[in-house]
């Protein structure tokens, strides 16, 4: 019995910190081709799947800013990041076949398109995957805000957040051994115990426009399709 999709276009959240791997800076091209052969198996699905890409393996703008840089110009460094990272998953897509655009919020025509809402979702129907970069292009909002963002805009009915955990926990498990995992939560348990699904301006934007967050382990093979498929992995963020 072939598999049928719970879900049929969803936005895949990817910090840079899972392109980045095993290394402790920059891109792990063979993170890239695992995390390329986990999406296609769920292209093949016939999924519609946006894809934004955070930029933290090469460079954080609220670190920039910590260390006396002028906020907006480093965040503006921080969506640049994630034109690269953007740029090597396309790649990596293509190489397996499948039919990817890149649209950026800062334009940069030479190499991608500008983001426009309509060619995007033209794009997805089409059965291209459409990555988005440099965040909402604006300073001072991340690119989880810009997953929601773009989720509300395009009409998606899931975000899956691809993390370096299994889940949602009500503390640190990389910390904390006897750390809990959630399996299901609403919006307002996120924003009233600051746990770390997403930053609140995210989370809020989700909960108004009742798009549910799936938070699970981009290690752990196939979970992609689970998520897509309904199937229980990791842990669940929607209304009561």
């Amino acid at each position: 019995m072939q598999d049928k999709p719970k879900y049929k276009r969803v936005v895949l959240k990817l910090s840079g910190e899972a392109l980045a791997g095993s290394l402790e800076y920059g891109i792990d091209l063979d993170m890239v081709k695992h995390v390329a052969c986990e999406i296609k198996e769920v292209f093949d699905l016939g999924v519609q799947i946006g894809i934004v890409v955070g930029g933290g393996n090469i460079w954080r703008g609220a670190e920039g800013a910590r260390h006396g840089m002028d906020r907006s110009t480093a965040d503006y460094m921080g969506m640049l990041s994630t034109i690269l990272n953007a740029l090597c998953l396309q790649d990596a897509l293509e190489k397996l076949g499948i039919d990817t655009r890149v649209q950026t919020a800062i334009e940069m025509r030479q190499i991608a398109e500008p983001y426009i809402r309509r060619r995007a979702i033209r794009h997805l129907e089409k059965g291209r995957v459409v990555i988005f970069a440099a965040g909402t292009g604006n300073p001072f909002f991340s690119t989880d805000t810009a997953a929601a963002l773009r989720a509300a805009e395009i009409e998606a009915e899931v975000i899956l957040m691809a993390k370096r955990v299994d889940g949602v926990y009500d503390s640190d498990p990389l910390k904390n051994p006897n750390a809990t995992m959630f399996t299901d939560l609403t919006y307002l348990d996120v924003l009233k115990r600051g746990l770390g699904v997403m930053d609140s301006t995210a989370t809020s934007l989700c909960m108004d426009n009742e798009i549910p967050i799936i938070v699970f382990n981009l290690n752990h093979r196939g979970n992609i399709k689970r998520a897509v498929l309904g199937d229980q992995v990791g842990t669940i963020v929607r209304r009561e």
